[in-house]
Parts: structure tokens; C-alpha cells; sequence
């Protein structure tokens, strides 16, 4: 696969000014990726600001339960490729192939609570969620935190 950062442009969020996709939003029949997908772009281009493609806990959990690595997938996106093909790239990579897995799995991260997180991860979000979340919004599950944060809800 060879890198394409001129078409990588035409898709990249300025995440400097703007936020990625929430992690909510479906790519290739996957909650996360379309967020990775946003954060992948604007890091190949130098425009991430705050925003980490790799190391990131939340990609983690994509990553891990596709087996996609974050090198291939960074390679992939490296091509310019569109949303729809980087879905067909996902759906050929995946180590998941079954919806009703893939719907489950959706559902878990959806319904993740902080109270259900490692202890490490409790503790990080412990202290983040008063900095960055607004204090009249209550945090019920986990994307909440990216929402809320994003201005989304």
C-alpha cells in the first residue's frame, strides 16, 4: 500500500479545532472506528492536536477485538482511502466475522460504565472527568465521557 497524504487531506478533521467522530458512530459495522479513522488522518497530517491516534485506551479496545493492528490500520488510512472503502478494508481484516458478535461487542462498549473499567482507568477518569466534563452533565457510561467533553450531548 503506498501513502497518499494529498488524498488523506481531503477527509482529515483539523483536530486542533474540531473533534473526531464520537466513538458511537458505526464504521464498517463498528462502534470506535470511525473515531479512529478521524484521529488516524489528522495525526498522518501532523493536524491532531491533542488527540493521540496510538497509544489511545479507547482504539485499544477496537484493535483488540478486530486483531487489526494500529500499524496496519495507520497503513490503510496512509492510502487516502475512503470511509466506505476503509469499511470493506475492515470487514476483509477483521478477525470477527459473525454481526451478531460484532452487535454484542457494539452493545458492551456502548454500555460500558466507569464503575465496570480497570481500577487504573477509574482512577485516570476519576480526575479527568471534573476537568473536562461538564459539571451539570452526569456521566452514565463511558462514550459519555467523549460526548459530553465534545460537545455532542
Amino acid at each position: 500500500m503506498k501513502a497518499n497524504h494529498e488524498k488523506v487531506k481531503t477527509f482529515a478533521k483539523d483536530l486542533r479545532t474540531g473533534y473526531p467522530r464520537s466513538p458511537r458512530e458505526k464504521l464498517g459495522g463498528f462502534v470506535i472506528a470511525a473515531r479512529c479513522v478521524d484521529k488516524c488522518r489528522a495525526f498522518l497530517l501532523d493536524i491532531n492536536g491533542e488527540y493521540n491516534y496510538w497509544p489511545c485506551s479507547l482504539a485499544g479496545q477496537w484493535f483488540s477485538f478486530t486483531g487489526i493492528t494500529p500499524e496496519q490500520f495507520k497503513d490503510m488510512v496512509a492510502t487516502g482511502a475512503t470511509d466506505e472503502e476503509l469499511a470493506t478494508w475492515i470487514g476483509g481484516h477483521s478477525k470477527v466475522k459473525d454481526p451478531d458478535e460484532v452487535l454484542k461487542w457494539n452493545n458492551v462498549m456502548r454500555d460500558t460504565r466507569l464503575s465496570d473499567m480497570s481500577l487504573q482507568a477509574q482512577q485516570y477518569l476519576e480526575e479527568y472527568v471534573p476537568k473536562f466534563v461538564p459539571n451539570h452533565r452526569p456521566v452514565y457510561v463511558w462514550f459519555d465521557v467523549y460526548d459530553l467533553e465534545e460537545k455532542r450531548l
